[in-house]
């Protein structure tokens, strides 16, 4: 395990030297709420809008900013004065950045109970690239540790939820589960794969349903109770907070998602028609977070998009519910941690591109436990890891981000092999695609600057990252989906009757020589 502890102390060290680095303005939203649960009594915390960074994530993580401030005040108590917007000492830059990483200590316990629940051996090859894949992942390197939040410690979270899962802690796992969703509410995302596990292996696979059910909601229900408590004459307020559903159907930067490429055939189809738009009708290429119209296809609502996330899951939870023996639903239902992730990716309305984080994570755990999901994890990394790319655009990280991205991949690659004795099984159009890559930099750093373009079409850099991603994307949501559901495509018929045909010829020579 001493491999474990240094890939621990490397990651750390590594998290360290990106203090001086760039910073988003995500920064300055966790400072305004460290100055807003501070100065402010609780019941302010999600009235006050003196920055436009409006406290908006569940009340859990206002009680945390409110411990961080504890320690903030000694380290400079300027940065908890709500009136100093921007406020960004290098003190205050130090401590947050620090506070990452401490907190991160939490990701990697759940790291190393994740890896044990799913019966990875600690010093094979397989808890080396696991621990590898987790522990220097470029994802969380990117958000949390250049661009600036706090997603490390509530994976880690989330991996304990899952092990206590798998062991059979049924009434801790849905108590965790519930304290990380009054963190951060986007993990309701995977909640139905958590839902559909308990019903079907606790409340109805355990005897005493009734009994089961009301300990399951206890456990589940106390940590809300606790978190919403002091808040419920706020609640409407607060939920407006939590839902912001006026923000648009995508972010500035569209996700690598279906309304990527939905929003990108609108345009086309504007071209290709003639149509003009009505300058008065926001832009999905505005750049700013607003409601918008499409204006030759039809225009998306919330509702929609609730109805193709939710019926985009009922496969594998189906699966998941209908399949009989927890040993053999363990990996079923990692799988459907993913895909209900990926489907409220892919249809969920106004998805942050950060949130792509969900799906990868845990693909990194089955890559190293199947080699078939190894190269969907692979397929996945390549995309995902590329389409965060337009949150690291200060000038001073393109050469950070290209290179993190490519070593970490180039060790993804190398582990796998290593772990499976073979190299991933990566089809030759998928290589194609994979080179594809390699001209969105080329036109955004040197075809775009010598033509002009950057000053004339600054967005198209983000167009081309977002809309290429989405095309990988959704190759690897509809490939891994049907190989989930144990449905092969395409269909190999020939191969099967040859197969069938052998066996047949093996047979009837058993039946001579007898």
């Amino acid at each position: 395990m001493s491999y474990f502890l240094d890939l621990v102390a490397i990651s750390s060290a590594l998290k360290v030297l990106l203090f001086p680095a760039y910073y988003s303005t995500d920064f300055e939203v966790h400072r305004n709420w460290l100055a807003i649960t501070h100065s402010l009594p609780i019941n302010r915390w999600y009235l006050d809008a003196t920055s436009e960074w409006t406290l908006d994530y569940p009340p859990f993580f206002a009680y945390f900013e409110w411990l961080l401030s504890q320690v903030a005040k000694y380290v400079d108590p300027k940065m908890l004065i709500v009136q100093n917007l921007n406020y960004a000492s290098e003190a205050t830059v130090y401590f947050q950045r620090g506070s990452i990483i401490v907190m991160d200590l939490i990701y990697m316990l759940g790291v190393h109970s994740i890896l044990a629940a799913l019966g990875v051996v600690q010093s094979t090859q397989k808890h080396i690239a696991g621990s590898m894949l987790l522990l220097l992942n470029v994802g969380l390197i990117f958000v949390d540790h250049i661009h600036f939040q706090y997603n490390g410690f509530l994976f880690g979270i989330l991996f304990l939820s899952i092990s206590a899962m798998i062991k059979k802690r049924y009434l801790w796992s849905a108590f965790a589960f519930a304290v990380l969703l009054n963190f951060k509410h986007i993990f309701l995302y995977v909640a139905p794969a958590f839902a559909v596990y308990l019903l079907k292996f606790y409340c109805l696979g355990e005897g005493e349903f009734v009994q089961n059910t009301i300990k399951l909601l206890a456990a589940g229900l106390t940590p809300f109770v606790l978190s919403f408590g002091p808040f419920w004459q706020q609640l409407p307020q607060l939920m407006s907070r939590l839902f912001p559903f006026k923000r648009g159907l995508t972010h500035a930067y569209w996700a690598p998602n279906i309304w990527a490429l939905y929003n990108a055939a609108d345009k086309v189809a504007v071209s290709v028609l003639g149509r003009s738009r009505d300058p008065d009708v926001p832009s999905t290429t505005s750049g700013l977070v607003q409601e918008v119209q499409h204006i030759v296809l039809p225009t998306i609502t919330p509702s929609i998009t609730f109805a193709l996330t939710v019926l985009s899951m009922l496969p594998i939870l189906l699966k998941l519910f209908l399949t009989p023996t927890r040993e053999q639903a363990k990996l079923v239902f990692m799988r459907a941690i993913v895909l209900c992730a990926c489907s409220s990716f892919m249809f969920g309305w106004h998805v942050h591109e950060k949130a792509i984080l969900m799906c990868l994570l845990p693909m990194c755990l089955l890559a190293v436990i199947d080699h078939r999901d190894a190269k969907f994890a692979y397929i996945l990394a390549i995309t995902g890891y590329f389409s965060l790319f337009p949150l690291l655009f200060d000038v001073d990280l393109l050469v950070p981000r290209y290179s993190l991205f490519m070593a970490y991949v180039a060790m993804m690659y190398g582990q796998l092999e290593r772990v499976y004795k073979t190299k991933p099984s990566i089809h030759i159009l998928e290589w194609i695609y994979f080179y594809g890559f390699i001209a969105i930099p080329i036109y955004e750093h040197i075809i775009s600057r010598l033509l002009g373009l950057h000053l004339s079409l600054p967005f198209m850099p983000l167009l081309l990252t977002s809309v290429y991603c989405a095309l990988g994307v959704t190759y690897f949501y509809v490939r891994y989906y049907l190989y989930a559901m144990d449905f092969q495509w395409p269909p190999s018929f020939g191969k099967r009757r040859r197969v069938t045909q052998i066996k047949s010829s093996v047979s009837k020579r058993k039946r001579k020589v007898q």
